[in-house]
């Protein structure tokens, strides 16, 4: 069943909508854009950037034509980011683009004058990324898809999914910028909630087994994962385990739900990295990344796999399948 919503939390849609700045690229002049990927090999961050580059060359960037693209993949090694990020500043390039908060980290270590455009950043303020969306400040702007408030709906869709649930492990990784500012809101409101909340430490794919023997010797009775390019790029695996050990699962990305999770809700990625091309543009035809305001998602989508909901044992409550955007079966 159907019935899509639009959640609207931007603030600077008008600004990104409003005419191109009066200033022009220079005539005949090749511009170099830079870009910090996870995972070159991974099939959903190749179909991202395709949409990001499809935005670029709907307003006039053609790659090879007036744009060069420089890539640098951390190839899911997160320590290897502030090393890309100093390779691109070396090159030269006049624009950092990105993904989310530990690629903006490493890449404002590099830099504090080339222009830093991110797409899926999870909290840009709590990460101290930005002074605030509507005046970034410094080199960094772009869209955000502000997943502290998610977190707390995403406890809200568990406890609704498993009537009873009183115990949820909390996936989550401190060298993360985002996740402490998350795992602090999810905290806040589990005590509102009278629910306990289980913070479990996953840094790399390596730590998964030993997280889940972890969160079965205390009796979880779900599991609310925050979001982090690294848990995507295993989404797969994530599945698996929590089927393994009968775990209802909340994550912020469909991927994971098309990949075995039971529940997610957040934004249309692909729709915030195609507009992360406006940001680009703005800032080649002159624009000052500390005067783009940070434009929020404005699009979110509630996913069930109902296949999953088999594997658990679990029947969905009516209502909230009622409220799903999208009910894989």
């Amino acid at each position: 069943m159907i019935d899509r919503r639009a959640f609207i939390a931007g603030i600077a849609g008008g600004l990104l909508a409003a005419p191109l700045a009066a200033e022009a690229q220079q005539p005949g002049k090749m511009y170099r854009i830079g870009i910090l990927g996870l995972n070159a090999a991974d099939s959903e961050e190749a179909r991202q950037w395709q949409a990001f580059r499809l935005g670029l060359r709907e307003r006039g960037w053609i790659e090879g034509g007036n744009i060069l693209i420089e890539s640098r993949w951390a190839e899911g090694n997160l320590a290897r980011v502030p090393d890309l990020a100093a390779d691109l500043v070396r090159l030269r390039v006049d624009l950092i683009v990105t993904r989310g908060s530990p690629f903006v980290q490493g890449a404002r270590k590099a830099t504090s004058s080339i222009p830093i455009v991110f797409m899926l950043h999870a909290d840009p303020v709590r990460s101290g990324h930005v002074v605030s969306l509507a005046k970034p400040g410094g080199n960094t702007t772009g869209l955000a898809q502000q997943m502290t408030e998610l977190y707390v709906k995403g406890l809200e869709f568990l406890i609704s999914a498993v009537p009873g649930t009183k115990r949820i492990a909390v996936l989550w990784n401190p060298d993360a910028p985002s996740h402490p500012p998350g795992l602090k809101a999810l905290e806040e409101a589990a005590r509102s909630l009278q629910l306990q909340l289980q913070p479990v430490v996953v840094r790399t794919g390596a730590d998964f087994e030993s997280a889940f023997a972890a969160m079965a010797r205390a009796h979880a009775q779900a599991l609310h994962v925050l979001a982090t390019g690294p848990y995507q790029a295993e989404r797969q695996r994530l599945a698996e385990l929590a089927i393994r050990y009968r775990l209802p699962t909340f994550f912020a990305a469909k991927e994971h739900v098309e990949a075995g999770g039971l529940i997610s809700y957040g934004p249309d990625v692909i729709d915030l990295v195609r507009r992360g091309a406006i940001y680009v543009d703005r800032i080649l035809r002159g624009a000052k990344p500390s005067e783009l305001p940070v434009e929020q998602a404005s699009k979110f989508e509630l996913v069930i796999n109902l296949k999953t909901a088999k594997a658990l044992g679990l029947t969905i409550p009516q209502a909230l399948l009622a409220r799903a955007d999208q009910v894989i079966e």
